[in-house]
């Protein structure tokens, strides 16, 4: 098995939501979108209050090069464009949208004649005009990552399998349920880049999907496409740890994929490429994870953008109790969510209901210097050093010390026998040392 240094074994709680089919849920009667829902600049509104739109229209242009569009997910009538709560900055612009009950999409989503012949620079085009951003989690729109300087030379793509994280499986069902989009979507994204080697990364516990890609990648004689088998270890997912796993590379400190000749894209992302391309058909639903032991019925549903976390969970049976704590994305990177009033965004993986059985609060202690979490950091920071900088206010050491290469994926809190909020630590140097940036910035451009 293909591995990197550091890592943690946490239990996986995978399998209940294994055990059912994808689920399609129905539309729902109404849908808050937000013009927000990538890195980058939020998009700008295309529509006013009373306007009439359909499944697919777009509702918002990109306002700068790391932007990404929004399209309406149902059609209706936009009632609202105010500030409504977000899952991950608290409050945003968006469009609340009611349905008319037809589900009528728009008339640019058709097939495309010959996609195979299109260039590089329409496939990257159509990318962006489908709003098509990185569905791990980042977020990142996806065409600027087809689009690398000149200098960068890419030679290889890697399709993110690996799905390290506690309790999600949307990407397994989706390799399971979709091997040939994500093939197809996979050389359209080679053709984008101009790379000649693809490898599929899936983990060791999904050789249900690995076999699956190794029997269509053979029936469809494709000769650049490898699957490759990864150590069951977290975070093995993240892009850095793929790529030194998988091709032996090291992404320099504060460096990119690009850096090294490789582009990372997740399973779920190449197949909203494929749909782009083939289609025209702009990202307005993804599959996500409903899980956790409060949950009447762990399931991978099919949903559209917009549609509030109580909405779906009601789809599929609703809870067995009040949750002690509600999660966007995995118990690892996931962010808590205050309400159930939160709409699914494009960045959206997973819903965990979590109970006071998974959710424990232990009495958090100083440091003992055990060293722990500097064997388990995949990074290879000194984590208790740079979170103990950032509590005396020393951000310059901080600095120093690399916390801008932490990729916060918690394994340092995961094994801390001080129960340290190190993640939260490092979050909060991050902000402080941007804060002071653009404050120096901002007095340099005044003298």
């Amino acid at each position: 098995m293909k591995g990197f240094s550091g890592g943690i074994h946490p239990p996986c709680y995978k399998d209940s939501s294994l055990i059912n089919p994808i689920k399609q849920v129905k539309p729902p009667s109404s849908v808050t979108i937000p013009f927000v829902q990538h890195i980058g600049a939020p998009a700008k509104p295309l529509i006013k209050i009373g306007d009439s739109v359909k499944v697919g229209t777009k509702i918002g242009e990109a306002s700068g090069f790391i932007s990404s569009p929004v399209h309406a997910s149902i059609s209706g009538t936009v009632k609202k464009i105010d500030f409504f709560p977000h899952p991950v900055l608290g409050r945003a612009q968006a469009a609340y949208i009611e349905s008319d009950g037809r589900d009528e999409r728009d008339v640019s989503i058709k097939s495309r004649a010959n996609p195979e012949a299109l260039l590089p620079a329409e496939i990257i085009d159509m990318v962006k005009e489908a709003g098509v951003v990185g569905l791990g989690g980042a977020a990142f729109p996806t065409h600027v990552k087809l689009s690398p300087p000149p200098s960068k030379k890419i030679d290889t793509i890697i399709i993110n399998g690996a799905e390290c994280e506690p309790y999600l499986t949307c990407d397994h069902m989706l390799m399971l349920y979709n091997p040939v989009d994500i093939i197809k979507g996979t050389l359209l994204i080679m053709k984008a880049v101009g790379a000649q080697t693809c490898f599929i990364g899936i983990e060791k516990n999904k050789m249900d999907a690995y076999e699956l890609f190794l029997s269509k990648i053979r029936g469809m004689n494709i000769g650049n496409i490898h699957p490759v088998l990864l150590d069951v270890k977290y975070p093995q997912g993240a892009e850095k740890q793929l790529i030194k796993s998988i091709v032996g590379r090291e992404v320099p400190l504060r460096g990119l994929p690009m850096d090294v000749g490789v582009i990372v894209q997740n399973v779920g992302t190449t197949v909203a490429v494929y749909e782009a391309v083939y289609f025209n058909k702009p990202l307005f639903e993804r599959i996500v994870t409903v899980s956790g032991r409060f949950i009447k019925s762990s399931q991978n549903v099919r949903v559209r953008v917009g549609m509030s976390f109580r909405d779906v969970i009601q789809e599929i049976g609703g809870l067995l109790d009040s949750p002690l704590r509600v999660i966007m994305g995995g118990p690892l990177m996931g962010i808590a969510q205050e309400r159930l009033e939160i709409p699914i965004v494009k960045a959206t993986s997973g819903i965990l209901i979590m109970s006071p059985a998974e959710c424990r609060f232990p009495r958090t202690r100083p440091c003992i210097r055990c060293g722990r979490c500097v064997d388990v950091c995949p990074m290879g920071l000194v984590p208790n050093i740079i979170t103990l900088a950032g509590e005396s206010e020393r951000y310059t050491q901080a600095d120093e010390w690399g916390v801008h290469d932490c990729i916060e994926c918690g394994a340092c809190a995961y094994v801390c026998p001080a129960k340290r909020p190190m993640v939260q630590s490092v979050k909060m140097i991050k902000n402080e040392l941007l804060r002071q940036e653009k404050l120096q910035q901002k007095e340099k451009n005044l003298t």
